[in-house]
């Protein structure tokens, strides 16, 4: 099965990028499933319905999310009803939403780091359990870990080899080069990168980042302009086995909108 992951997408220019790319990849692909990471898509922080019903009109399948999944409540709904966007299933028990979604022989499961994060629960522990729980169907397991620390990552890669489909980082917004599959059979990369502006500060005006870090003083970011950048993980997966049987790294660019 071929699966296409799209990395955090950035307010207006990720979504159009989105918009403009994902056809022409579906078709020269024959991909069967694409999931996005929609945390950043209204105005560079949080999803909104009209952004999230926008990614599903361009074919987005399952849309993952992370720790900016709040900034707009109208988006609390679309997290408990049947539009497939989750939020990590490690947000303590009792919070809305669900942390993974079953769509055919795929299941598509979000989780959030600790390291420089704030005080989850365990998302080896949590994914564990919930592992148990699904057995073996569907056959495809694929985890979006919305993570800060590298190391995090590569360890949540390393236990879960051989158990999951892919473990494909998220929340940097910055690409990592070590796309690979784990001796077991896992794919993995520890950042996919974001869609999105490409002379920003990861998606925002590089101006009023600088600023912030000179003067220490809180200043409200703004999504940045110019080319855009689509980036992307390309697995096939094995429909019998849940092994990956290739992670190909996708980095396409457009012209931005003024």
């Amino acid at each position: 099965m071929i699966i296409l992951v799209i990395g955090d997408i950035i307010g207006r220019p990720g979504r159009v990028a989105v918009q403009k790319l994902l056809p022409g990849l579906r078709n020269q692909y024959n991909i069967e499933m694409v999931i996005a990471n929609i945390e950043n898509t209204a105005g560079g922080i949080g999803a909104t319905p009209s952004t999230v019903n926008e990614l599903l009109e361009y074919g987005v399948d399952v849309m993952t999310s992370g720790n900016h999944i709040w900034a707009h409540k109208e988006i609390i709904p679309y997290l408990e009803n049947d539009t497939p966007v989750i939020r990590p299933l490690n947000y303590p028990e009792g919070v809305q939403g669900r942390g993974h979604i079953v769509k055919g022989n795929v299941a598509v499961i979000n989780l959030i780091g600790r390291t420089f994060m704030s005080n989850y629960d365990c998302p080896f522990r949590t994914t564990d359990k919930l592992l148990k729980e699904l057995g073996d169907k569907p056959v495809i397991k694929i985890i979006d870990f919305h993570a800060e620390a590298t190391s995090e990552k590569v360890a949540l890669g390393r236990y879960f080899d051989g158990r999951v489909s892919a473990v494909l980082g998220t929340h940097t917004h910055v690409g990592t080069i070590d796309t690979r599959i784990l001796p077991e059979g896992t794919a993995y990369v520890t950042d996919i990168g974001m869609t999105g502006p490409k002379d920003s500060v990861i998606g925002d005006s590089i101006d009023d980042v600088v600023q912030r870090f000179l003067t220490m003083i809180p200043k409200r970011l703004s999504v940045a302009k110019g080319s855009v950048i689509f980036t992307a993980i390309l697995l096939d997966i094995d429909n019998k086995t849940g092994k990956a049987k290739s992670i190909e790294r996708i980095y396409q660019e457009i012209e931005g909108e003024d």
